[in-house]
This record gives structure tokens, sequence and C-alpha cells, in this order.
């Protein structure tokens, strides 16, 4: 049998719930909608450590966080792992690219692909002189690089005056092709045309938004522009008080205080998803002209989702659904063997970013490393939970999540604390409103979850549990040195 074809398509910061094929009342994806009308779109897929580096070390080694390593965000550590998804299909007889973002160290590492067009966006540690020239984003990212070669040498990413991290929004300023979210589509499609025909390939397009800046092209912008947007969901728990005090910020965790400028970040989000669906749109039309699209497999996610001023909070790192709950499908060329079938009247498994390597590779007919935590999406198993934590400060949190509920403990709070701990029945909270520890209704199965979470942190190296007791105040880094599997 030919060996199939792979585009995996991912994003940055994207919400899960943001997909109309999800029900989403606002957000139009009319692409991958398609996609999903003629594959599976999962229900239930999460992002373990909802933040650009951990999650992407998950989706690239097939490990959890427990063994790759990273449980928060820190530039400037080398990844250095013994087993990659994109190594192993190369090792498998593909040729793999990867176009856009890869978001890992040193800046130029390939972690397996053996052609990487690069573009990771802002990132301020590789903006630093001090980094070296090979390791500058200025020289090392190839999109900025020919940008400058486009539009002269004064352009720049930051041509908008939007910080990377806020939650301002404004159109893009320059022609719609230099955008990068085109630049990474044209270098995509351009793979197709010069690709040795005598292989099968892996092509990782990899896009930079909807992760801010919010700074799509007018014509995305302006089907929003009077849109009646739904408003962030608020639950009898958010913090009113520290949006007060951080509000004004324009990089702040808790988005504007200003229901306008509320609003005006909805939109630039909205805005920014939507042109990439139209790119997915260009991408899915090229396959077909380039004589591929009947034999290759196309597989949509993000590396965690966005708060978008849901329960006064904005950006990612945080377990409520709006960072972690992630977008996941799976279409194209897989009704072999009747297994796309019997998984379409079963969309709710529960998954994670680590399982996108045994999926992939196990379409590939390649051998999965030991070394992988994840499980092959198509096969029949099933996990009861996931355990998912970040690293940040005092927001620093570990949770359990099921089908149809999460317990969160927030690991550096004290136990006075109203939000020491939280359960979400999401099977009637989809959108976490209450909370259901505080009165005591779901005692018994929070404490279920919290058994688990004990479970899954008693060999930690950072004493997390004492004496069979989750144990708050310990120290944290993220990056850990937790046993290899």
């Amino acid at each position: 049998m030919t060996r199939p074809n792979i585009l995996l398509i991912t994003a940055d910061q994207w919400r899960g719930d943001c997909l109309g094929c999800m029900g989403h009342p606002d957000v139009l994806t009319p692409h991958l909608d398609d996609l999903a009308q003629n594959g599976i779109a999962f229900e239930h897929a999460y992002t373990a450590c909802p933040s650009c580096i951990p999650a992407r070390a998950a989706l690239h080694t097939g490990m959890s966080q427990e063994h790759h390593g990273r449980v928060g965000y820190r530039d400037g550590v080398r990844w250095d792992y013994p087993h990659t998804l994109a190594g192993e299909l190369t090792r498998a007889g593909y040729q793999t690219q990867c176009v856009g973002k890869m978001h890992v160290h040193p800046l130029r590492n390939s972690l397996g692909f053996m052609n990487v067009e690069l573009h990771d966006g802002y990132l301020h540690y590789y903006r630093n002189p001090s980094r070296g020239l090979y390791d500058d984003q200025r020289v090392a990212d190839d999109y900025i690089y020919w940008l400058k070669k486009e539009l002269g040498a004064q352009a720049d990413v930051t041509d908008t005056g939007i910080d990377c991290n806020s939650w301002t929004a404004r159109p893009w300023p320059y022609p719609e092709y230099t955008h990068p979210t085109n630049w990474a589509t044209d270098r995509a499609i351009d793979f197709l045309r010069r690709r040795d025909p005598d292989m099968p390939f892996f092509l990782n397009v990899s896009y930079v938004r909807p992760h801010p800046p919010l700074d799509a092209p007018q014509a995305f912008f302006d089907m929003y522009d009077s849109a009646a947007l739904t408003a962030p969901a608020m639950g009898d728990w958010a913090d009113g008080e520290r949006i007060k005090r951080e509000g004004r910020s324009v990089s702040s965790a808790t988005g504007p205080i200003d229901e306008k400028l509320r609003r005006m970040a909805q939109a630039g989000y909205y805005a920014a998803i939507t042109q990439i669906d139209y790119q997915i749109g260009r991408l899915t039309e090229a396959l077909f002209s380039a004589g591929v699209s009947g034999n290759t497999i196309i597989m949509f996610t993000s590396d965690h989702g966005e708060m978008l001023c849901d329960h006064n909070l904005f950006r990612k790192s945080l377990p409520y659904e709006g960072s972690a709950h992630v977008p996941m499908i799976i279409s194209g060329s897989i009704t072999r063997d009747g297994i796309f079938r019997a998984l379409r009247s079963k969309p709710d498994k529960l998954i994670e970013l680590r399982d996108v390597m045994p999926t992939l590779l196990s379409f590939a007919g390649a051998d999965i490393p030991e070394t992988v935590d994840g499980m092959n999406i198509m096969d029949t198993r099933e996990r009861e939970y996931i355990h998912g934590e970040h690293i940040n400060g005092v927001d620093s949190n570990q949770w359990i999540v099921t089908k149809k509920d999460k317990y969160i403990w927030f690991c550096q709070r004290n136990e006075s604390d109203a939000q020491y701990e939280q359960y979400f029945d999401l099977s009637c909270d989809p959108t976490e409103l209450y909370n259901g520890i505080r009165d005591g209704e779901y005692t018994g199965r929070a404490e279920y979850l919290r058994s688990i979470l004990v479970r899954e942190l008693s060999a930690r190296q950072e004493g997390f549990v004492q004496n069979g007791r989750l144990a708050t105040g310990c120290r944290q880094d993220a990056i850990t040195n937790c046993a290899s599997k």
C-alpha cells in the first residue's frame, strides 16, 4: 500500500472552541469546518502544559511533561531528545519540511526535519544582542529576513505598534501577501512544487497566529466590525480586584478593563483565526492541484488556547478551557480498514498533544519509539484523565481533567485563598462558571480527582505531596529533572 503524505497544520494560541463546526456563535472557519465535515473533529483535546515551549515539546516528542521535562515557559534551554516526530519520519523515508514556528533552542535546531523555513514570531530572548548573530531573529528567522529584503531594512513584525502578548489590535499595515500567515502558506505551497515526487512527504505548516499581535489584514477585521460578539464567560469566582489593578496594561494577564477594548481584542483574535482558515483553504487547493489530495492525511491542532477575557483573564498557561482546550481535526485519506468510519461516531476521546506523534507515525507505518507516552488516536484505547500543569508564580497550577469534569489545585496559594482549589462539572458547565468545591456540592467527585493528582505527583522531585496530601509552596522550576521513562 502506498504510504500517505502527511500535512500537519499547527496554530499558536487557538482556543478549542473557536471553530464553526464546534458551534462557536461568532468565529468564521469555513475551510476547517469543511475538513471536519469530511473527517473527525475531536471534542476533548487538551494541552497538558499550556504555553508554547512545553506544549511543542509534547507534540514533537510524544512525551508527557513528566518525561520531556518542560513544565513551564523558558527560552534558551537546548532541545536534545532521542526521538522526534520529524526525525522518525525522516528515518522512515519521508521528505520532511517545516514552515513557520518551531520555538526551539538553538533557534535553528531542525528537530529532525530535512529543512526548516523559520518564523517564530517575536521572541524577546532572541532579540537580545548578547545572543550572538546566529541566534538573533533578525538574521536567523527566515520570514523576518525576507520581510526586510521585500520592504526595506527598517521593516519588522513590530511595525503595527502591538506588543507580542498584547490584547490591542489593528490591521496589518503592509500588503496582505507580506503578512507572516500568508508567507508561511506561500512557502508551504512552494514545497509542494519542489518536493521529491518519489518520496512521501511530511509537511508541518506552523502558523504563529492567532497568538498576538492581533494584526490580520483589514479584510478579516471587516468580517467582525459590525458583528454582535458574544461576551466573555464570567465565572462567579472571577477576580474583579486584579483587573482593576492590571486592566490598563496593554499586555496584562487580565485583559482590558474597558468593554470596548475587550470587544476589540475579540474581533482581532477572530480576524486572525479567519485569516488562517482562508490560508488553509489555499493549502487544500494546492494539494488538489499537485495531485496529492487523494493520498494526504491532514491533521490540525494548536499548542494551547487563549483566555480571551474569559473570567477577567488573558493569554495562556492556565488550566481553564480557554487556555488548555485545543482544536484537533483529522481529515483526508483516512478511510482505510474502516477505522475512520468507526471513530467518526466517537469524537469524544480524551486526547492530548503527546498523541500527535504516535498517531502520525502509525499512519506512516513507522515504528513508535519506546520513549513515546502518547497513544495513537485512531485505535480503540481510551484514557480516563489527563494530568496538566504549568509553573507561573502565584498562578502555578496542577490539574486533572476528564471528559466530564476538572479539578484544579493552585500549588503556590494558601489553603485560605478562595481560589486554592476549584472543581468544574464540564458536562453541565462547559465555560466553568461555577466552582463546585466552594459550596461542597461536588465534594466526593473532587476528592476522587484530587486523589488522582496526589498519585501523579507523589514521586515528583518538587515535593508536591507530603504525608499523602498536597503540599503548598514547594520550590518549582520551569525545567524539571523528573526521572526518565
